[in-house]
């Protein structure tokens, strides 16, 4: 088997981090694969390098790969995402004057607490004829469905209480210093940035919102996964391999120097060393938290594209982009997320493959054993902080019931 190389985009993110560890490690050599890497400041940068050709693969917004492949801002183009890079691992951020009067900076927040506080202080806002405005990174981006699910269960109306803008993540910490904005949904390590530059407090993580919520995924255009379909299985066997290798704490300082090289990340290491450890600085100068599953990564079936997560993600595009349900887009949707070609890459390895590829989402309260294909898979809690639940079989159901 000769060597093959494949270019992949991302933007410098913690969570771009299993295909550079793949290559860095060797894991792609292993499976006879070279990795080249583009990065980009932008999500819409990291799409348009995708849909011209110049990349084969990109660490995506597993939204934006949906929205793409439905047609959403641009003539439609097929995405397959068969590997999820991991769950969570963005906060929300605040401008200090703003985090003191709901917060306790320092501490990460209740979610219903925060939100009630919130409110009032929404509501004050827009008596004196402003609006407080929030930052995430892309309209098709899993910080801005976490984020405006959480508001409106709330009682904060996204788009009429509050405005919710687009910054790329490097440039949140700027935006926050110079009064852009009061707030961010963003991804690490540019939460830590705004905290060491003094112009933020991270005052709540999205997997409080949903505790295992997607977040980015592999993706490539559909064609080009179907012609090369047996080089991308063997990416996801090696960044299996990394995964593994990412969530040992032996490895974390390692890895660290690794994803924080200017050509990746270009990021303090002792920054990215938060997100990777689990151990947050919540404002400037406080002691680290321990929270753990900030980024969850590796065991249980995370970065299996499960096609449940991809309708939850399409019911929120419906209810914010105030859509009519349709049951085709609903399929497309869920068929952007490839479990098949997970298992086949995985099939030889042993790997824990789960029997089903859909699964009612926030449904799991405590530790339950699901059926596997092979190996055993035990899931933690994956509830939403509002204890309700997504059957993907049943979505104009759940949308009636959204505030």
């Amino acid at each position: 088997m000769g060597t093959s190389q494949v270019t992949i985009g991302f933007l410098p993110l913690v969570d771009a981090c299993l295909p550079i560890l793949a290559q860095e490690h060797g894991f792609a050599e292993e499976e006879g694969l070279s990795l080249a890497f583009v990065k980009d400041v932008s999500w819409a940068t990291v799409l348009d390098r995708l849909l011209y050709g110049h990349t084969d693969a990109a660490h995506m917004l597993a939204p934006l790969a949906i929205a793409t492949t439905l047609g959403r801002g641009r003539p439609a183009q097929p995405l397959s995402a068969p590997f999820v890079l991991g769950l969570n691992g963005n906060a929300v951020t605040l401008a200090k004057p703003l985090a003191e009067k709901v917060a306790t900076p320092g501490k990460m927040a209740d979610p219903v607490q925060l939100g009630a506080a919130l409110k009032l202080e929404a509501r004050a806002k827009l008596d004196a004829g402003q609006r407080l405005r929030f930052g995430v990174v892309h309209r098709y981006s899993s910080h801005n469905y976490k984020l405006r699910y959480w508001l409106a269960e709330c009682g904060i109306r996204p788009d009429e209480d509050v405005e919710i803008v687009t910054v790329a993540p490097p440039f949140v910490a700027d935006a926050l210093a110079n009064g852009e904005i009061d707030g961010a949904c963003v991804g690490e390590p540019w939460n830590s940035v705004c905290v060491e530059r003094d112009v933020g407090v991270i005052v709540l993580a999205t997997s409080q919102i949903w505790r295992r919520g997607v977040e980015k995924v592999l993706a490539m255009r559909e064609p080009v996964l179907e012609q090369r379909r047996e080089q991308f299985e063997r990416l996801i066997r090696a960044m299996r391999k990394a995964g593994e290798h990412f969530v040992d704490p032996a490895n974390f300082e390692r890895n660290c120097q690794v994803l924080s090289a200017p050509e990746y990340l270009g990021a303090d290491k002792n920054l990215v060393m938060r997100a990777v450890a689990d151990r947050l600085v919540l404002s400037h100068g406080s002691e680290p938290l321990h929270f753990p599953d900030f980024m969850f990564q590796h065991s249980e079936a995370a970065n299996f594209p499960w096609r449940s997560q991809a309708g939850w993600l399409y019911s929120q595009m419906v209810r914010w982009d105030h859509l009519e349900f349709s049951s085709d887009d609903a399929s497309r949707a869920a068929a952007v997320f490839r479990p098949d070609v997970y298992r086949s890459a995985t099939k030889s390895t042993g790997d824990d493959l789960p029997a089903a590829n859909s699964k009612v989402e926030g449904s799991v309260s405590q530790l339950t054993q699901v059926g596997a294909h092979q190996g055993s898979i035990t899931l933690s809690e994956n509830k939403f902080f509002d204890g309700r639940t997504f059957d993907p079989e049943r979505v104009e159901e759940y949308l009636a019931q959204l505030p």
